[in-house]
């Protein structure tokens, strides 16, 4: 066996590889992506390409909470493609629903697989919250209420910022981050070298140990949202059940939320709207309810 019950890499292509098992909702998620993007910056304050860290690939894309708001909270999210696709213009789309109720976002980008490691990737995902706790009060946010989301890869990069040592490796406190919410996530990486994505991610086994969020759980760590669709493949959901139980057994606080009829792809589009089951799980977290 390559991993688990799994004995060729055609048998795990079948689970993982979307765009293989969810073509026309694959072509329909990048449509939606693009146009929901696009209407969000004509609708929203935003500024483009905040620079977090010294490469072109480390900036934010930042959009404050409507009107003068002052201390908002904060909402990060971690966008998803696999480690190796997409940047966060994509994803702008998400802040809307957050917007409606005083909620200032940050989309965070980063350099993609194989260009860079998967390492690197987790790096510059920390250093794009460590920016965000720093600089909050400059786009109306408060840095004691930041939350953090993401999907898929982003799902992965949400659970290893909550292993981050804030202290130790960025002089900050400790609990900088209050909530999160992982969206249809990876977070056990064995996997990947056996798959299609292997020559994109290129992974070695010290990155899987480093880098898989259910061998890196923390002692500490705010209370976490696990989301996915209702028609994942059965090795997503085995994914996120696995983080979760891995979870609540190290005696952290966590919860499930199951999204009847999404699928991998739509199963973020309730970013759209405050009132969607996604979104008003992750506000709840904030205390917005």
């Amino acid at each position: 066996m390559l991993y688990r019950n799994f004995a060729t890499q055609e048998e795990l292509d079948a689970q993982y590889n979307l765009r293989m098992i969810f073509p026309d909702a694959a072509s329909s998620y990048e449509a939606f992506c693009e146009r929901e993007s696009e209407k969000v910056r004509e609708d929203l304050d935003h500024h483009l390409d905040v620079p977090f860290g010294p490469t072109r690939a480390e900036h934010s894309d930042v959009y404050p909470a409507t009107g003068d708001a002052r201390n908002a909270p904060v909402l990060v999210y971690v966008h998803g493609g696999f480690w190796a696709l997409r940047t966060s213009k994509e994803f702008g789309f998400v802040a809307r629903g957050p917007a409606s109720e005083g909620v200032a976002t940050v989309v965070t980008n980063y350099a993609l697989c194989p260009t860079v490691t998967i390492d690197e990737v987790v790096r510059q995902t920390r250093a794009a919250v460590a920016w965000t706790y720093r600089n909050a009060e400059s786009f109306g946010g408060d840095p004691e209420r930041i939350h953090v989301a993401g999907h898929s890869a982003g799902g992965h990069l949400v659970a290893m910022l909550l292993s981050t040592d804030w202290e130790g490796d960025y002089g900050l406190p400790a609990g900088i981050i209050k909530g999160a919410t992982v969206i249809s996530g990876l977070f056990d990486l064995a996997p990947f070298p056996y798959t299609f994505l292997q020559p994109k991610v290129q992974l070695t086994w010290d990155q899987v140990q480093r880098n898989s969020p259910i061998l890196q759980i923390p002692d500490q760590a705010p209370p976490l949202l696990v989301a996915y669709g209702e028609d994942e493949t059965d090795e997503f959901k085995r994914q996120s059940e696995d983080f979760l139980e891995a979870w609540k057994t190290k005696g952290l606080t966590g919860g499930r939320l199951v999204l009847a009829g999404k699928n991998h792809y739509d199963v973020i589009d309730g970013f759209l709207d405050a009132g969607s089951p996604l979104l008003s799980a992750i506000l709840g977290q904030m205390g917005l309810e």
